[in-house]
């Protein structure tokens, strides 16, 4: 597995694609927004050779959705969502307009839905799909075993976890979701987290301040 880290938009939105040795990968949370953005992601698609196979959202918020709808126009993948989030998904062009983002692009509808303890496989790559609600009433993890790492979006950060003070956010959701899903991970699972660093299991389930809540 290969993976590759873009920091996007003015949220510091962390986008990656991840593919395998036969050049087939993802792209979980396309959040470029500037037309800068949207060329240096195509120009390493092509630089590479990677065949993506499909967008993978962990969730809808605005900066997490941003380039759903370049990456689709673009690539013509289809575009997995949990359904819970759908009403994120369909306050998200509002959520920009708040924020003054007047040229985000409404992300389209997805094309298949995430179900929850289920795996999605694409080329060689194996994502075990984690229910994670509490940051949004929708979220989900890619966890990939046999890499031991965890594309966790906006549920834990290095340090720190998502907020709840959202639409659909709940701080004892998102403390279920951490202490009972993401805690049962192996303690030396990467933690590849929608903003900031990464981080590990083992390093959180010791200092992140939502044992505190």
């Amino acid at each position: 597995m290969k993976v590759q880290k873009f920091t996007f938009n003015p949220f510091q939105e962390n986008t990656f694609v991840v593919y395998d040795n036969n050049k087939k990968g993802v792209v979980i949370d396309p959040g470029m927004y500037f037309k800068e953005e949207e060329e240096l992601f195509q120009n390493f698609i092509s630089e590479e050779g990677i065949e993506l196979l499909a967008i993978l959202n962990t969730h809808a918020h605005l900066d997490h959705v941003a380039g759903n709808s370049f990456v689709k126009n673009t690539y013509n993948i289809p575009l997995y969502l949990h359904p819970k989030d759908l009403p994120t998904l369909e306050m998200s062009e509002r959520s920009a307009a708040v924020y003054g983002l007047d040229a985000f692009t409404p992300s389209p509808e997805p094309d298949m839905e995430i179900e929850e303890n289920t795996t999605l496989s694409f080329g060689d790559l194996d994502f075990e799909v984690l229910f994670t609600p509490g940051h949004a009433p929708g979220h989900v993890v890619f966890y990939n075993a046999a890499n031991k790492i965890v594309f966790n979006g906006d549920v834990l950060f290095q340090g720190s976890f998502g907020r709840t003070d959202l639409p659909g956010g709940d701080m004892a959701t998102l403390k279920k979701s951490i202490t009972e899903v993401m805690f049962n991970l192996p303690g030396d699972t990467i933690v590849c987290t929608g903003h900031g660093g990464e981080t590990k299991i083992e390093i959180e389930k010791q200092n992140n301040p939502i044992l505190n809540y």
